[in-house]
C-alpha cells in the first residue's frame, strides 16, 4: 500500500477538549487491564465516538475529548478497514488476518496507539454489562472499567425529596433517574423549598446527595456529598444568588411565580446526572470539559439561566464546610496568572464571597486602574459600601493587590495581612509595617541625594507623567531606612502653595530595597491617587505593595535580554531578585513582620473568611500575633 502512516509521519493534535489528566478523566490507556496501556485483541471503539475523515488523516471525537492524526492519505485507508472491527468487538479476528511485519499491520498498531493513548478504546466487554442497554451505553463510554461501574449501580437505590412531589424538577428528577437504570422514591419534605429538590443514593457505597433549585432567574446544582453537605450548600447557594440578585438590579422580583418546564428539566437532569456519576464513581460531568476557570480539588456547582439559556460550572466552598472533601488546602499559586484564576473563581459575581477587582469603566491611562465593592458585613444598621480603586504598573497586578486588600477588610482591617503566598504576605506585611515606623519618628538622616536615585527608568516616567503630564506640583524624596541598611523610604507630597507653608499632603510612599525602586513606586503611588480623584472614584486608593508581588510575576516569565528595567517585565525581574533580602532586612530592622519560614499550617476545619481563602491556596498572617 502506497503512502502508509508511519509513526514519525503520523501525529496527534489536541483541541481544547483533550485532556491528559487520568483523574479527571476517569483513566487513560495506562488503566487498561493488560497494565501496559498498548492495544490489546478484544479491544473495542468507545460507544459514541464520531469520527471524520480527512484527506491525510483522521478526526475523532469522543465523550472525553478528541484526537487529530494527520500524515499520510494511507490513515482514512486504514481506519476503513480498522472502524468495523473495533465497534463491533471484532478486533482480534482482523489482526489474525494482518501479515505480522507488514506495513498495514504497523500502520494500523500505530492507529490503534495513539486511541489507545487518548482513552479511546475499551478492554472486551464486560461480563456482566447493565442489564438497561441505554445505561450499558453510556457507561461504556464514560467509564473507565465498565465493570465496576455497572456493578456499582446495579445496587444503588435513589430518593427524591421535594415540598411538592407532583413539582416539575420532583417529575423530571425521577424521569432521569430511571432513565439511568437506578430504582427511585418520591418523598415529601415540608422543610425544603418550594423550587428545591434534594436526591439521594445509597448502594454499595457511602451515601451520596446533590440539591437543585434556584434563586430568583438562576438555577444550580450542588456538587455530590452528604445529605447535610448538600443541604447546607443549597442553603448557602440560594442566600448568595439573592444577594447578587439584588445588588446589581434592587427591583428583581426575589422568585419569579413559575420556572418553565424545560428549565426544571436542566436543572434535575443535571442533578441526576452528577449523581449517578458519583454513585458509579464516574468523572464528575464538572470535569468533562476541562474548564480552565475550574480548579482542581475544590468542588464545583452548575449555575443556569433560562433566558437566555446557559449553564456552567463554578469552582465553590460554601461557608459549612462539613464533609471531608470540603476541608480542601491548594498549594499556593505558582504564579500570578494562577492567583488570578483563583481570584477570578473567589470573585465571581453570583456566587463568589468577595469581589472582583476589575477595571470597569475606568481609564487605563497614564495609570491601569481597578475597582471593587467589598460586600458590607451584616452589622444590623444601614452603612455604605466602601469602594476601593487602585493602580499598577500592570492591571493585572492591580486587580491582585486590590483583591488582598479588599480580603483584609473583610477580615478586620489592621488586624490580617493576605497574600498570594507566604513571600507574598510577608512583603505586604513587612513594608506597611516600615511605612508605618518610619512615618511616626522623624528621619535621623538628612534626604539622598537625588543622583542617587534620578536616573531610575520607571522613576522618570511615573514623574514625568505626574508632574508633566498630570502637572501636578510635587516633591519627592528618598531616605535611607536606617545606617548602613539596605532598605529606603520615598515619599511625594503635593507642593504647598504660597510661602511659609508646611509640608504638602502625601501623595504616595515606597519602601524598597534601592532608593530608585522606591521613588519609582512612589511616583506611581501618587500618580494612581491623582486618577483615582480625577475620575471621581470614590474611596481612597489601597496603600501600595510596591514590589512584594513581583516574585509572584517574574515566576515562569521569561525576559528578553533587551528588557531591562525600563521595561515593566524587566523591572519586576529585578525587584524579584532583591525581595528576599528586603525582607530580611525589614524584619531585622524592626522585628515586626512574621517569621522568616511560613507559619504553621491553619488547622484542617478553619472556618470563616480565613479558612476559605486558605483553601484556596492564599496566605492570611494574623499580623498582631505573627509579627514577632
Amino acid at each position: 500500500m502506497t503512502g502508509e502512516p508511519t509513526t514519525h509521519d503520523t501525529h496527534d493534535t489536541h483541541d481544547t477538549q483533550d485532556t491528559e489528566n487520568t483523574e479527571n478523566t476517569g483513566g487513560t490507556g495506562g488503566d487498561r487491564e493488560s497494565g501496559d496501556g498498548r492495544p490489546q485483541p478484544g479491544d473495542r471503539l468507545r460507544p459514541g465516538t464520531a469520527v471524520t475523515p480527512l484527506r491525510a488523516g483522521l478526526h475523532l471525537r469522543g465523550r472525553r475529548g478528541s484526537l487529530t492524526l494527520e500524515g499520510s492519505t494511507a490513515v482514512p485507508v486504514v481506519w476503513g478497514l480498522l472502524e468495523e472491527p473495533l465497534r463491533t468487538g471484532g478486533l482480534a479476528g482482523f489482526r489474525e488476518g494482518l501479515e505480522p511485519g507488514s506495513a498495514v499491520r504497523a500502520a494500523a498498531d500505530t492507529l490503534l496507539g495513539r486511541l489507545a493513548d487518548h482513552d479511546l478504546l475499551l478492554p472486551a466487554p464486560p461480563a456482566a454489562p447493565h442489564p438497561d442497554p441505554a445505561v450499558a451505553r453510556w457507561i461504556d463510554a464514560t467509564a473507565a472499567h465498565p465493570d465496576a461501574a455497572a456493578a456499582l449501580l446495579a445496587t444503588a437505590r435513589a430518593e427524591v425529596l421535594a415540598h411538592d412531589p407532583n413539582s416539575p424538577p420532583a417529575t423530571a428528577a425521577v424521569r432521569a433517574l430511571t432513565a439511568g437504570g437506578v430504582p427511585v422514591t418520591l418523598t415529601p419534605d415540608p422543610d425544603l423549598p418550594p423550587d428545591r429538590i434534594l436526591l439521594t443514593v445509597r448502594g454499595a457505597g457511602p451515601d451520596r446527595a446533590v440539591a437543585a433549585g434556584r434563586s430568583g432567574a438562576t438555577g444550580y446544582v450542588t456538587a455530590p456529598g452528604s445529605t447535610a453537605q448538600a443541604r447546607a450548600d443549597a442553603a448557602a447557594l440560594e442566600a448568595r444568588l439573592t444577594h447578587a440578585a439584588h445588588a446589581a438590579d434592587p427591583a428583581t422580583e426575589p422568585r419569579p411565580r413559575r420556572i418553565p418546564g424545560t428549565f426544571a428539566a436542566l436543572l434535575a437532569g443535571a442533578a441526576a446526572h452528577r449523581l449517578l456519576c458519583a454513585a458509579a464513581r464516574l468523572p464528575d460531568p464538572a470535569t468533562e470539559a476541562d474548564d480552565p476557570r475550574l480548579l482542581p480539588g475544590i468542588p464545583t456547582v452548575l449555575l443556569a439561566d433560562a433566558r437566555p439559556a446557559r449553564a456552567d460550572h463554578h469552582s465553590w466552598l460554601g461557608p459549612e464546610r462539613i464533609d471531608a472533601d470540603r476541608h480542601v488546602r491548594l498549594a499556593p499559586p505558582a504564579g500570578l496568572a494562577e492567583a488570578l484564576r483563583r481570584i477570578a473563581a473567589l470573585g465571581e459575581h453570583r456566587c463568589g464571597p468577595l469581589p472582583a477587582p476589575l477595571p470597569g469603566d475606568l481609564p487605563q491611562l497614564p495609570v491601569p486602574l481597578a475597582t471593587c465593592t467589598p460586600p458590607t458585613p451584616a452589622t444590623g444598621h444601614a452603612t455604605t459600601p466602601r469602594t476601593l480603586t487602585g493602580g499598577g504598573p500592570r492591571l493585572d497586578l492591580a486587580r491582585l493587590e486590590l483583591f488582598c486588600r479588599a480580603a483584609e477588610l473583610l477580615l478586620g482591617e489592621t488586624t490580617f495581612t493576605v497574600g498570594a503566598d507566604p513571600g507574598h504576605a510577608r512583603g505586604r506585611a513587612l513594608r506597611h509595617t516600615a511605612a508605618h515606623h518610619l512615618a511616626a519618628a522623624p528621619h535621623s538622616s538628612p534626604p539622598l541625594d537625588p543622583a542617587r536615585w534620578s536616573g531610575h527608568p520607571q522613576l522618570r516616567h511615573w514623574w514625568t507623567t505626574l508632574t508633566g503630564r498630570l502637572a501636578v506640583p510635587a516633591r519627592l524624596e528618598v531616605h535611607r531606612a536606617a545606617p548602613h541598611a539596605h532598605a529606603y523610604r520615598a515619599v511625594v507630597r503635593r507642593t504647598p502653595q504660597g510661602p511659609g507653608r508646611g509640608p504638602g499632603p502625601l501623595l504616595g510612599e515606597a519602601v524598597e530595597a534601592t532608593p530608585g525602586d522606591a521613588a519609582a513606586f512612589a511616583a506611581l503611588a501618587a500618580v494612581t491617587a491623582v486618577r483615582t480623584a480625577a475620575v471621581a472614584a470614590p474611596g481612597a486608593p489601597p496603600p501600595p505593595s510596591g514590589g512584594a508581588a513581583a516574585p509572584l510575576a517574574a515566576t515562569g516569565v521569561p525576559t528578553a535580554t533587551w528588557e531591562d528595567p525600563g521595561w515593566t517585565a524587566g523591572w519586576l525581574a529585578d525587584l524579584a531578585g532583591h525581595e528576599a533580602a528586603l525582607q530580611d532586612t525589614l524584619h531585622r530592622l524592626y522585628g515586626a513582620g512574621p517569621a522568616t519560614t511560613p507559619p504553621a499550617p491553619a488547622p484542617a476545619r478553619d472556618p470563616g473568611l480565613a479558612g476559605l481563602l486558605r483553601s484556596f491556596g492564599f496566605t492570611v498572617l494574623h499580623t498582631a500575633e505573627e509579627a514577632r
